[in-house]
């Protein structure tokens, strides 16, 4: 399954009269600009807009282009004005050959992407976050054939509890910390640590599985999920929540303690919350609470504001918390940062 299936209507038509206040032209912006390879649809928009991602609101598809939802290398985007508002047109650019017998034209490469694909791309299919429930449920290894200490891909394992009526092809993962609500203190999943892909040589208990892919080494305990064979997108629209929605950055993929560009956080508000893939959200952090040395009250303290400090764009979601993309950063974002509609 290609992660690269384009989705369909990726692009917002029509501009609602709600956004198209909103979107400011970038000073300096050009009227012209040639795709190349390596762009990103986010990436281009900057070039033209204050707020890159209200791009959808002004983009005019051409109905002449035949797939006009996607943009290639050598397209080009003009800048262009109706009524007084902005448009963003694309013209097909160079990039295209016959097949012969039957005449037909192909793409040589491929559409750009939204956002950069090389920093999520091993997230989009593979286990990020289980609940309680389904982590006691799933099924788990019990030995390594050969009674090997150390298992890599290429090895056998045994496992109990493998259900045959969920396909022949399991992640294997290993329970982690637990998310939880700094707020409420609700536990909101597990994280999942990823270590590897089995397919299923013999039902049974226990079952014989061969390790395909591994990225560490395999424990006795480690557990087992279905294989998902869910359509996954590179591409997506970039929207701001139907209604307005609060939450915090909980947790940081790879645990560095300062957050920048392109890493991804994980956030306390998934699907349950309205959250979907392509939701913006504003970073903003919090304002320290100061003593007042001015004031004569005793111990007056004050609040400073809250800070914007950077915009991410939700790629993945689960009931409970969703994964995001950091697309900018004006400061050192951490954990624990608030999260808004823009």
């Amino acid at each position: 399954m290609s992660i690269l299936k384009p989705l369909v209507l990726a692009l917002a038509v029509l501009a609602t009269a709600a956004y198209a206040d909103q979107v400011v032209l970038k000073d300096g912006h050009p009227d012209r600009y040639v795709v190349v390879k390596g762009d990103t649809l986010w990436d281009i928009s900057e070039a033209f807009l204050n707020s890159p991602w209200l791009w959808p609101e002004i983009w005019y598809v051409n109905p002449q282009i035949e797939n006009p939802h996607l943009i290639y290398p050598g397209d080009i985007i003009t800048l262009t004005y109706v009524d007084g508002k902005p448009q963003l047109r694309v013209q097909r650019g160079k990039g295209t050959f016959k097949l012969s017998p039957k005449v037909r034209e192909e793409r040589l490469d491929k559409a750009i992407p939204t956002i950069p694909l090389d920093a999520i791309q091993q997230f989009l299919t593979r286990p990020l976050v289980v609940d309680e429930e389904a982590m006691q449920s799933a099924a788990y290894v019990v030995s390594s054939a050969g009674e090997h200490l150390i298992v890599g891909a290429g090895d056998r394992i045994y496992a109990r509890g493998l259900a045959n009526d969920k396909g022949d092809q399991f992640h294997i993962f290993r329970p982690g910390a637990p998310y939880t609500d700094p707020d409420t203190h609700e536990v909101l999943g597990h994280e999942a640590l990823y270590l590897g892909d089995s397919q299923v040589e013999n039902f049974g208990d226990p079952a014989t599985l061969e390790l395909k892919k591994t990225t560490r080494e395999i424990n006795i305990g480690d557990r087992l999920i279905p294989m998902s064979h869910e359509d996954v997108f590179a591409y997506f629209t970039p929207h701001s929540p139907d209604a307005s929605v609060e939450g915090k950055i909980i947790s940081v993929v790879d645990g560095v303690s300062q957050i920048g560009q392109y890493q991804i956080v994980v956030l306390n508000r998934g699907t349950r919350e309205g959250v979907d893939v392509g939701t913006v959200f504003e970073i903003h952090q919090a304002g320290d609470v100061i003593r007042d040395q001015v004031s004569t009250e005793r111990n007056a303290s004050v609040k400073l504001p809250d800070e914007k400090a950077g915009i991410l764009m939700v790629f993945r979601t689960f009931d409970k918390v969703s994964f995001g993309l950091i697309m900018k950063a004006t400061s050192a974002l951490h954990v624990g940062d608030i999260v808004r509609t823009p």
